[in-house]
């Protein structure tokens, strides 16, 4: 005889403990949904350009193009050549030559930092004139349609003895900027960020926070018009006193204008006591400090961002082909990681920049439109793939699509879909 309190009938929960659960849970709900937004709905470029205030020349996009051109007219004038230098198929390298030469020609710097922080080397008392002297300078090439569509000013950090330098060169570089442009309608269309360098403190993040609403107001910016990026540059931004990691709260200090966490290669390593020849961006040190940034900013819309390698393309022409295996591997491995962005700090260096997204891109780009349309079609191509891994595979397609390395062309013939069809499943507005 079959036990009636065992045998099918209505739930037994009643309204009044469900409602007692909605009512305990719905400020998690919206804690949640505040805190943690989702993915990035936006393009991010693919790498940051720094160039010291008083380097900013006008057409210096161009001029980086030109130079990453000549460079590779110098040291590698074929596919085949440069194939041979980074361990790239030809086949693959015959791909990307064509597409990589384009972007330099067109769009060879996505985003670009002027920097009065570490990479300036004038003296204290030339710094105003320096940083006016960019600030019309890149508001010109705003003016002339050849700006970057990324751009900024990296200013000096919060610390006591150049607090007080570091907020006038930027209040000054955003005033140069504006006046030159004509008002704030003249940047439309530009992402502006600010890097604050060497946090320690999520005070500090408040406090730039406060001076950006200020600077916006001040200057006829909507609020949340000035972007903000952290650079982790020290263990204490890593774990601090309580032996809890303060990298997570600045990134929520921040709030919706937190744009990413950028990772400083050299002075994070140098503050571990790590001897300069074993300063890297792939050191253990540099992954773990990498792997704290990306859980802090996952569904937060803000990006990790993988930092530099001193190392130039420069000198003999085996010099610059070391220095492009290099860069090149360090960018491959940045991109298996899930890190789409890193910083350049030299010309040459955006040739493999480029190869070396375009050719990962590329290779993700077969599997990743199998995957997608068998899941759109509802097909079992073989793999059984969920609603997040759909929106990881549609993903990875903008990303090669919004840097260059694939046309839309070439995605819908493999996918059957538009962009707009990919943005849906990526989980980005139309």
């Amino acid at each position: 005889m079959t036990d009636p309190g065992l045998g099918p009938r209505s739930p037994r929960l009643s309204p009044a403990v469900l409602a007692s659960v909605e009512d305990a849970l719905r400020p998690v709900d919206h804690r949640r949904q505040r805190e943690y937004p989702g993915d990035g709905t936006k393009r991010q470029p693919i790498h940051t350009v720094y160039v010291p205030v008083d380097r900013v020349e006008t057409g210096l996009a161009a001029a980086w193009g030109g130079a990453a051109l000549a460079a590779l007219d110098q040291h590698a004038a074929d596919s085949s050549t440069l194939a041979a230098v980074l361990g790239l198929t030809p086949a693959l390298l015959d791909e990307v030559w064509p597409l990589v030469r384009s972007k330099l020609e067109r769009e060879p710097i996505e985003d670009l930092r002027v920097d009065a922080e570490d990479g300036y080397r004038a003296a204290p008392e030339a710094e105003d004139a320096d940083v006016l002297a960019a600030a019309a300078t890149v508001a010109a090439d705003v003016r002339a349609g050849c700006a970057p569509p990324f751009l900024g000013l990296r200013a000096k950090c919060l610390e006591g003895p150049v607090r007080a330098r570091g907020l006038r060169s930027l209040d000054l570089f955003l005033g140069g900027l504006v006046s030159g442009v004509g008002g704030p309608s003249g940047l439309d269309g530009i992402d502006l960020r600010i890097t604050l360098p060497k946090i320690t403190d999520v005070a500090q993040v408040e406090a730039m926070t406060t001076v950006l609403q200020r600077l916006e107001s001040a200057y006829g910016f909507p609020e949340g018009r000035l972007g903000l990026e952290l650079q982790v540059e020290s263990p204490q931004a890593v774990l601090g006193a309580d032996g809890r990691s303060p990298v997570a709260p600045m990134v929520h200090a921040a709030g919706s204008r937190c744009r990413g966490l950028h990772y400083g290669t050299y002075d994070y390593s140098a503050s571990l006591g790590i001897a300069a020849a074993h300063q890297a961006s792939d050191h253990p040190a540099a992954d773990h400090a990498k792997s704290t940034m990306q859980v802090a900013v996952a569904g937060t819309r803000a990006d990790a961002v993988d930092g530099s390698t001193n190392i130039l393309p420069v000198g003999s022409r085996d010099q610059v082909h070391a220095a492009w295996r290099l860069h090149a591997g360090l960018v491959r491995r940045a991109l298996e990681r899930g890190f789409y962005q890193g910083w350049d700090l030299h010309p040459a260096q955006l040739v493999t920049r480029y190869v070396a997204t375009y050719a990962f891109f590329r290779q993700a780009m077969p599997a990743a439109a199998t995957r997608l349309r068998a899941y759109v079609a509802q097909v079992d191509g073989g793999v059984l793939d969920e609603p997040a891994t759909a929106k990881a595979l549609a993903s990875v397609l903008i990303r090669g699509l919004d840097c260059g390395a694939l046309s839309i062309t070439e995605i819908s013939a493999a996918t059957e879909l538009d962009r707009a069809a990919l943005d849906i499943l990526a989980g980005r507005p139309l």
